[in-house]
């Protein structure tokens, strides 16, 4: 009876933090575009964007990402007792973070693209485990 009343709880939450994994992948994906249009538009084009590359979007997309983040990947961890999520989740932010704090370039574009990527790879794999295992 206790299996049974577990699992069914689980389930309704884990369609919520599946739903918020996605989000995370979305966002994740979002900022990837961001970074590579605002590099192309001011690199290439030479188009001067001062709101695109304004440090404040990154810090608040950094935020929502931590945020994100630790609700969906830091409570499937508590329920299907996977880490790998959570180590990928946390090397994505790192990565994010090194970008937010470093020089504007470059670097900040492959830190950035890298982090979400590996923040995502954390969200899809934190939703498997969680429509596996709960």
């Amino acid at each position: 009876m206790f299996s049974s009343n577990r699992s069914s709880s689980c389930q309704q939450d884990g369609d919520g933090s599946s739903r918020l994994d996605r989000w995370g992948i979305l966002l994740s994906g979002a900022c990837a575009v961001h970074c590579i249009a605002g590099l192309a538009l001011v690199g290439m084009l030479g188009l001067g964007v001062p709101w695109l590359l304004a440090p404040e979007i990154h810090e608040y997309g950094l935020v929502a990402a931590i945020v994100i983040g630790l609700a969906t990947i830091g409570i499937g961890v508590l329920r299907h007792r996977q880490w790998l999520p959570l180590v990928l989740g946390g090397v994505g932010l790192a990565l994010m973070a090194a970008a937010v704090v470093g020089p504007h370039g470059m670097i900040e574009a492959v830190l950035t693209v890298g982090g979400v990527a590996i923040l995502a790879w954390g969200h899809w794999l934190n939703m498997r485990a969680c429509q596996t295992h709960c």
